[in-house]
């Protein structure tokens, strides 16, 4: 472990004083020589989510991302180039092994793989300030973000300086200003996420002028949204690369939106399949990646760099042991590797396994059975009314006694697979520890409530699943209103159930506990949805299937 000691009252004196990770030391001369070639690697990651083991097919885990970093950095490093490793964030909640012990197995899992430096992502957020500082401690490479404020000063270094065969390479860190709405709001009373493009402005500027280095490279945590539109979302790296003068920024390592960064053409997605080809983003001048999600893949950008050009050579999504179901000799159905197996790195798989081991047998009992898949994938969930979506809202509905249910999509992680139900699957699907609450109104001021809620974009977290009442949307307002198949009396007084995160005001929802009538029931989300599926087991996904109750017009 490294020697920073980052305890909170270390870093409240750091906000104090300006930032986390003081900056390199000022370095003016260059070192490389005219007319010689020099290669750079850039190896990434993003969101990991807690994914520091294999899932039970054998595919992604920290123990094969190793062994295939080590290969690429043996191989780069003897034909005398050098290698640049980078997480686009997020490597917090997802897996219950890694959430309820705060990410330390997934920290010290990029400790032994050797990462240079993280952009903070917005679920670094999702724990108390108490547990990022220790995330920054266990961390041997820096945490960066140069829009990210407490108390006036930057919270964690915004840059770093790297200096490979002679060329110096500095890394930005951005976070996308979302933070601000889909952090937990009692983790970040007191941080302000600032405009990263104008940041990133500042930064670059102060660069040139004290460091002039060789080539800019951001890590960030803003998401990739195609031509940069964003929709509800904040601004993401299309929309950075095109704010800032061209040749300012070389290249940008993503995450946040989770997908694997390939391009048909210009402005087009490709149709990119494990395996396949893959060619980035490329908006003003900068090279733009990501790599999915979850350690599906490690991202390879290789470049040389002569006489001042930074140029992209050659550029991979490389699988970690994932498999794609193909039929054998007897008509079966069976997965195989995508291309060679990578084999676990014995060191990093025996360190990591006790950690894995910690409490697999309370998360592995079942606790009920389906009859059908329970749909929270996120691509569906946030676009769409979901069966699972609906179960979540009316186990917090028949909890509280209240008339109807929301759940925002964002809350909602997985989905669950037909057959048993183990409790790990319900924290997987609810990783959050947010608690069950409620409050009560008259039907005109949940007209009022629902105007606000029931109108955020598809395609984001904020995205509304209900239970018990039906409705619908047009224009960015909500009309035909039905609880419990009644239309909605605006008179009549009702109680209905939210996420604490939301009632806080959590993706842009109204702050709800003000009212007199806001309880929190101290009953932990996850913990709601266990004792429902216990109770209803078998669930028959019939009863849960969305029957056009909501429509948008």
């Amino acid at each position: 472990m490294n020697k920073k000691h980052f305890t909170l009252a270390t870093l409240t004196l750091l906000f104090a004083t300006g930032c986390a990770v003081s900056p390199t030391p000022e370095i003016s001369s260059h070192a490389w020589h005219q007319d010689q070639e020099y290669h750079l690697t850039i190896l990434h990651t993003n969101d990991n989510h807690g994914h520091f083991w294999h899932n039970k097919y054998g595919e992604l885990g920290m123990a094969a991302r190793a062994t295939l970093i080590n290969e690429i950095r043996t191989e780069v490093e003897n034909a005398g180039g050098s290698v640049l490793t980078l997480s686009g964030g997020d490597i917090n909640t997802g897996v219950p092994e890694s959430d309820l012990q705060d990410a330390e197995p997934d920290f010290i899992g990029m400790n032994m793989i050797g990462y240079d430096a993280m952009a903070v992502g917005n679920h670094e957020f999702d724990n108390p300030l108490d547990v990022l500082a220790k995330q920054a401690d266990w961390a041997n490479f820096p945490f960066l973000a140069a829009n990210i404020y407490k108390d006036g000063k930057r919270m964690f270094a915004p840059y770093k300086i790297f200096t490979k065969n002679g060329i110096k390479v500095a890394v930005i860190g951005l976070t996308t200003e979302d933070t601000a709405k889909i952090g937990n709001p009692e983790f970040i009373q007191q941080v302000t996420f600032t405009d990263p493009k104008q940041e990133a402005k500042l930064v670059i500027a102060e660069l040139k002028a004290k460091y002039q280095p060789d080539v800019i490279i951001a890590a960030t945590h803003m998401g990739h949204y195609l031509d940069g539109n964003h929709g509800s979302n904040a601004p993401g790296d299309v929309q950075l690369a095109r704010y800032l003068e061209e040749g300012d920024l070389d290249m940008i390592v993503g995450g946040h939106s989770q997908e694997p960064l390939c391009m048909e053409a210009p402005n087009q997605y490709a149709d990119f399949k494990p395996g396949d080809d893959c060619k980035p983003d490329v908006q003003n001048g900068t090279d733009i990646v990501q790599a999915y999600e979850w350690g599906k893949y490690v991202g390879r950008a290789d470049y040389t760099f002569k006489n001042g050009d930074f140029t992209l050579e050659s550029y991979r999504l490389i699988p970690i042991n994932l498999k794609k179901k193909v039929e054998n000799a007897d008509g079966e159905k069976v997965r195989v590797f995508v291309g060679d197996e990578i084999i676990q790195d014995a060191n990093v798989k025996s360190t990591l396994q006790p950690y894995q081991e910690k409490g697999q047998e309370a998360l592995n009992i079942v606790i009920g059975q389906t009859n059908g898949l329970l749909q929270g994938e996120r691509d569906v969930v946030r676009n769409n009314q979901t069966n699972l979506g609906r179960l979540i809202a009316t186990a917090h509905m028949q909890h509280a006694q209240a008339d109807f249910g929301i759940m925002n999509s964002g809350g909602v992680r997985a989905s669950i697979e037909t057959g048993n139900i183990s409790y790990k699957d319900v924290l997987t699907v609810q990783p959050f520890g947010n608690m069950l609450t409620y409050v009560e109104m008259n039907g005109a001021d949940i007209i009022d409530y629902l105007n606000q809620v029931a109108t955020k974009s598809k395609d984001s977290g904020a995205y509304a699943q209900f239970a018990g009442i039906s409705l619908s949307v047009n224009n960015g307002q909500v009309s035909n209103v039905t609880i419990a198949g009644s239309p909605i009396d605006l008179a009549k007084t009702y109680r209905f159930t939210v996420p604490s995160f939301n009632a806080a005001g959590g993706d842009g929802y109204p702050d709800i506990r003000a009212n007199p009538s806001y309880v929190n029931t101290g009953y932990v989300d996850a913990n709601v949805l266990k004792a429902f599926i216990q109770k209803n087991s078998p669930i028959n996904i019939a009863d849960f299937a969305p029957n056009n109750e909501i429509t948008y017009q």
